[in-house]
């Protein structure tokens, strides 16, 4: 891509079929809008820099594309459950399961996810951002003490308060689903 190359031009020509490859990937429509959204910044920082010229840019926004469908994975699957905890195991492979048709699978992916959500608003909010900010964001607890000027041991405090009740939170969801079998 030359810096007379209209991003958006691109973006009108490549987004919807890297939006269907992406989605392809990953389990849910906004999150394949949200690495795409990724690529195009990505594409736009790159054309920005000076002296950077994209030769084919179709292979560069598929490249670029499976490179964050790949960290989104990762990021997924880096989840600090305890996996030692058989249901503790069972609920992140739900949650962070590549997708997959079988409709069980599915609802239960859904009846998870609201779970959780509802389990992080039962928080109180300082424990549910700091375990959203490290856990979901990938943001280490060092950087959240440096932004915030909350000390590292005060924030691990409250990771770990959160992870605790989480734990018992969803004991208690594993245990309805396996009496219900």
């Amino acid at each position: 891509m030359t810096r007379n190359d209209n991003i958006g031009d691109v973006f009108a020509e490549y987004s919807p079929r890297l939006l269907g490859y992406i989605q392809s990937q990953v389990s849910n429509r906004e999150d394949a809008e949200d690495i795409l959204q990724d690529v195009f910044y990505q594409l736009a920082r790159s054309s920005a820099e000076e002296g950077s010229e994209i030769e084919r840019v179709s292979a560069w926004l598929y490249r670029v594309s499976r490179n964050m469908v790949l960290n989104f994975w990762r990021k997924k699957r880096e989840v600090t459950f305890d996996m030692e905890d058989p249901v503790c195991d069972d609920i992140a492979r739900t949650l962070f399961c590549a997708p997959q048709d079988a409709p069980d699978t599915v609802f239960m992916r859904r009846l998870v996810w609201q779970e959780l959500d509802d389990a992080l608003a039962d928080l109180p909010p300082e424990q549910s951002e700091v375990f959203c900010m490290t856990v979901f964001d990938g943001i280490p607890v060092k950087d959240i003490s440096t932004a915030t000027g909350i000390p590292v041991a005060t924030l691990l405090s409250r990771k770990h308060y959160a992870v605790k009740y989480l734990r018992g939170r969803f004991h208690d969801l594993y245990d309805a689903l396996i009496t219900q079998s």
